[in-house]
């Protein structure tokens, strides 16, 4: 890894965010920050529904972490919504 936090910003997350969709037609799919608290920030930035999930272990691609978006397990149980399962 490289020095800082490497972010790659995921087709999920782009789905989710029209902001993150910009950034990586603009700017490309990866990010570097000084730190992961750093990234987390600006991910929080993008609205609702996007997080900074750390990278396996045995993940290869050079990244730290990923943003990705959706609806985060447990969601449905915080906000009283019932899911399928």
């Amino acid at each position: 890894m490289s020095e800082g936090y490497v972010l790659e910003i995921k087709p999920s997350a782009r789905r989710q965010s029209s902001r993150a969709g910009e950034w990586v037609h603009e700017e490309g799919p990866r990010r570097l920050f000084e730190s992961k608290a750093l990234a987390r920030e600006w991910a929080s930035q993008r609205r609702v529904g996007v997080w900074v999930q750390d990278a396996a272990p045995h993940d290869t691609s050079g990244v730290d972490g990923y943003l990705v978006g959706g609806q985060r397990a447990g969601t449905a149980r915080r906000t009283g919504r019932q899911t399928s399962l």
